[in-house]
Formats: C-alpha cells, structure tokens, sequence
C-alpha cells in the first residue's frame, strides 16, 4: 500500500512537471549605473512591464508548451566593451534574445550575433548604421536619426538664423549625430560653430563647455545625450543669457527635462514629440504611470511594444530558441498584435529587421508642443 501511494505521488508530480510553464530568459545589457542610468532603466521598465503583463495573462504558447518569461539584466555603464563582456556571459547562459539600448554597445556586438551561439539582438538606437550593417539577426526599435535632420534643420534655421553651435554627447551614438546634423546644417547655408561636446555619462557641470560655445554667438545650440544632462546644458546656457534655439538629440525627451527645468527654458527647441502626445498612446501611458510612478518616454513605450512582438513571433514560429526562425516571424507578429500593444502606430517591421511605425516631431513654442511636417521618411 505504502509502495502503491508512493508510485501514485510520482506519476503526479510528474503530470505536474510536464503542465509546468517553461521560462524563457530575455537578456538586457545597459546602462544601469552612471550617468545614463536613467535613460537605461527607462528601456528596462519597458521590457519588464511587457513581460509581467504577459507573465500575469500566462504567457504565450509555443510549440503547444506555455512559455512564460524572465528578464535577465546586465549593467554596461554605457561603455561598448562591457555590452560585448555581458552579451557573451548572456549566450553562454543559453539566452538567444538580448536588448542592448545604445548605439556603440549595439554596433560592437552586432558582428557576434551570427557565431556561436547566435542570438536575436534587439536594438534600441536610432543610429542608420545598425541597418546599413544589413545583419540577419537584428531587429530595430525607433525610427533612425536621419528622419530628423532635415526638418531640425528647416526649421531653426528659419526661426532663429545660420550658426549652429556644438554642445553634444561624446558618445559614440553621439558624435554620429554631431557628424550628420553639422553636414545637414551646412548643407541648408549654414555655418558651424567649434565642436565643444563632452561626456555626457560623467561630466556634472556643463558651465564650461556651454560658455565655449556662447562665445562664438550662435543662433541655435546643438545639444542632447540622456534627457537629464540634457536638460542641465539647456538650463547653463539659458542662465547664462541665451536666447536662441535647441536643437535635441532624439535621445533626450522633452517630458523628462521638463521635470529638471522649466519648460519656459525648453522654448524655441526641436526634438521628438513626447509619448503622451502621441494619439493612442494613453492606455500605455495610465498602465505604465501605475507601475512605475514615473513618465513613460520612448524609450519604455518602445521596448514595451518590441518585447510583445518577440513574444508573438516565437509564437508564430512555434520555437523559442531559434533566433533565426523567430526573426522571420517579426514581420506577421508586430501586424497580429493587438491594438493595447502597440503603442504607436504599427504597420510592420521591414525585411531588414526594423520597426515600420509612425513618429512626429515637434517644435516648443509658448510651452506647447507644436508638430513638424517631415518631407521624407528613410526606411
């Protein structure tokens, strides 16, 4: 009898093992210390809260196994040679889908994503040469910094007048965009000022570099890195007696400075519109604000949607561990989503493995957000 009941106990457990949810593990290296620590764990709430929601519906269903899953971060300080250290210590834990949310950790660890072990990598910078790689085992997040240049451009240009002064990022993703928006800005007759960019991950006080970059008289002030920094440059060089445009990154967002300054100092600046202005973004936004008491950006709203779409092309492709088979399935996941999970206006993802969505830009003006026309989209 006690033989009998024992047997009985296993076969159960057994049955029980085999019902028992598979976790699949998302890996994340990022900035979660440092400057940019901010601007990193914004990316990671995104995934997190993309993950809990599908964790508490019950995950998703792969191969007729129930998948839930689990994230896996890294901190990377912003420094491309710990993404590569991390990316490696990520796939030899057997993870084959790794976000990486800056452009010099992405562009370095894209050569890794076809050896062995391959993985997915998911990248959320808007740097155009992630895409020129054409690597197979991509996929892209936010639009690509070029869709900006021109309107930016246009549109201080006529606001204020022709010479552009430098106050940017020494990224790697930042000195990109110095680079292409001195070339646009020359290109619609202007001049440009000596580049006196700095770090924005370590510098605490911009006083000195923006004093530089006044005495030479600008018009327009090129600016923009993680939106804190961002917004104490703004703040140093409003209080030291600017008066003209911004110019702001895409990676700095007007609803995070306006929290470390005054919007009255944001005035007369171009950059992305923010998340809550975007139409049919507020679900998103009233979920994410009750998870995190924070305000969401794109970086978050993003991510959330690219973690969903992970979720639903390894469905489409009945596998969770074949990178390549889910990246085929990015395409018909991201057109089967439901409407709460897309956030932004979602039309596909492109055979080059980026996000096919809407953005918009916008100009402040008397403390509203005003939108911009944009001529031509690259894809």
């Amino acid at each position: 009898m006690k033989r009998r009941t024992l047997v009985s106990l296993a076969l159960t457990l057994a049955a029980g093992s085999a019902l028992a949810d598979k976790v699949v593990n998302i890996g994340y290296s990022g900035p979660l210390s440092g400057g940019a620590a901010f601007y990193g764990k914004d990316v990671q709430s995104g995934i997190e809260m993309a993950i809990n929601e599908l964790n508490k519906a019950g995950g998703v269903t792969v191969g007729g196994e129930k998948v839930t899953f689990k994230l896996v971060s890294l901190d990377d300080r912003y420094l491309p040679n710990e993404t590569a250290t991390n990316v490696r210590r990520l796939t030899s834990q057997g993870i084959e889908v790794i976000f990486v949310p800056h452009a010099g950790g992405i562009l370095t660890v894209q050569p890794l994503t076809t050896r062995d072990p391959n993985f997915l990598l998911v990248a959320y910078s808007s740097e155009p040469k992630i895409l020129d790689a054409n690597n197979p085992l991509t996929f892209m997040l936010p639009p690509r910094y070029d869709n900006y240049l021109q309107p930016f451009v246009a549109t201080q240009m006529k606001a204020f007048g022709k010479k552009l002064g430098m106050v940017g990022t020494t990224s790697a993703y930042g000195k990109q965009w110095a680079e292409a928006i001195t070339g646009e800005w020359k290109k619609q007759g202007g001049t440009v000022g000596t580049n006196n960019g700095v770090d924005y991950a370590t510098t605490v006080d911009y006083s000195s570099a923006v004093t530089k970059a006044l005495a030479e008289k600008p018009d327009v002030l090129f600016v923009g890195g993680p939106s804190q920094p961002t917004a104490l440059v703004i703040k140093a060089a409003r209080e030291q007696g600017f008066k003209g445009g911004f110019i702001v990154m895409d990676q700095a967002k007007f609803e995070q400075m306006e929290t470390v300054v005054p919007r009255a100092y944001l005035n007369g600046s171009v950059g992305v519109l923010p998340t809550r202005e975007f139409p049919g973004t507020q679900l998103f936004v009233a979920q994410y604000q009750r998870a995190y008491r924070k305000i969401p950006t794109s970086e978050a709203a993003l991510n959330y949607m690219g973690m969903n779409v992970i979720a639903k092309a390894m469905e489409l492709a009945g596998k969770t561990d074949d990178p390549q088979a889910i990246r085929a399935q990015l395409n018909a996941a991201a057109k089967a989503l439901p409407q709460s999970k897309t956030v932004y206006k979602l039309a596909g993802v492109t055979p080059n493995g980026h996000v096919d969505a809407e953005f918009i830009i916008a100009s402040v003006r008397d403390g509203k957000y005003t939108r911009l026309r944009v001529a031509k989209v690259y894809k």
